[in-house]
């Protein structure tokens, strides 16, 4: 699944050619992709063609876009398999494509938003927009729109979910404290998108074996000089991910040109089992862990 690097990528490619555009036209060829819009296609429609897209934002693995007077957003939920691809009008049909929303760009150009979705776990859907909890901005949109009214705003969907490390407005010494009272595994901590967002499966090993922490060990066990290491770490791995475009490894994800992230090439423990430990030179495990795997080194990463 997309996780936070993911979609920062993909957040990037749309804001480039969507913010400011109108959205002029909508073809729904599989309306199973607007599952969560629970008003139906025609509402679907009504609300989305005809709207100005104010800015692409991002929370977490969250993405939206504000439209109109910065009271609604298109949120649009990746899944498993979503892609979000920018096309000219004239380019080939893309296989698997669910939604089609025609824009005309801020310099006039005709353009497409491709919604494509091999297994349909993802989807779009029309969502109000509601004051964060603490008053602050809703998520990240490189800084463009701090004075905008719908930059304290977040959709109604995503407001329960807690901001990223790479949030300016992240307080690890708050999340720390949090973690501190969890009894439960750290990987299972550091998932909880409830306490901390934008880690998933992949980010969680590589910061893990980088903090040297078995995926197990609990986390109220855990000194807060090493979870606040841990955070920096998860943290540096995200940024380091967003340079490389993200992670692929199958043709699932891609950025809206297309293309495929590079991230893979740096991973030191997911997807790496049986070759050695980049530190130890023991070969990388897998074990399973709540109907996935955790990828970790046996020598460096001991429970305790």
């Amino acid at each position: 699944m997309p996780e936070l690097p993911e979609v920062e990528t993909v957040r990037a490619g749309l804001a480039k050619s969507m913010t400011g555009a109108t959205i002029t036209g909508l073809k729904i060829h599989d309306a199973r992709s607007l599952k969560r819009h629970l008003s139906g296609p025609v509402d679907f429609r009504n609300k989305l063609v005809g709207s100005k897209v104010l800015d692409v934002v991002r929370r977490g693995k969250f993405l939206w876009l504000p439209l109109g007077l910065g009271d609604t957003a298109l949120v649009g939920h990746l899944g498993m398999s979503g892609q979000m691809l920018i096309r000219t009008i004239d380019y080939p049909a893309d296989n698997l494509n669910r939604i089609t929303i025609e824009f005309q760009s801020k310099t006039g150009k005709q353009l497409e938003l491709r919604f494509v979705d091999q297994r349909i776990f993802g989807s779009l859907a029309i969502d109000d927009l509601v004051a964060t909890r603490d008053g602050r901005a809703g998520g990240f949109s490189s800084g463009k729109n701090k004075a905008k009214p719908w930059q304290d705003l977040i959709p109604v969907s995503a407001a329960h979910i807690a901001r990223d490390p790479l949030d300016e407005d992240f307080d690890p010494e708050v999340v720390v404290a949090k973690m501190r009272n969890k009894k439960s595994g750290i990987k299972r901590v550091i998932l909880d998108q409830n306490l901390v967002s934008g880690i998933g499966n992949i980010y969680a090993d590589e910061s893990l074996w980088l903090a040297k922490l078995h995926f197990d060990r609990s986390a109220d066990g855990i000194s807060k000089a090493k979870l606040m290491e841990l955070i920096e770490i998860s943290k540096q791995v995200l940024a380091a991910a967003v340079k490389q475009g993200g992670t692929s490894f199958d043709q699932q994800y891609k950025n809206v040109n297309g293309e495929a992230g590079y991230f893979s090439q740096q991973l030191f423990a997911y997807g790496q089992t049986d070759r050695p430990c980049q530190r130890c030179q023991t070969p990388i495990r897998r074990q399973a862990w709540a109907n996935r795997g955790s990828h970790f080194c046996p020598k460096c990463q001991r429970p305790k």
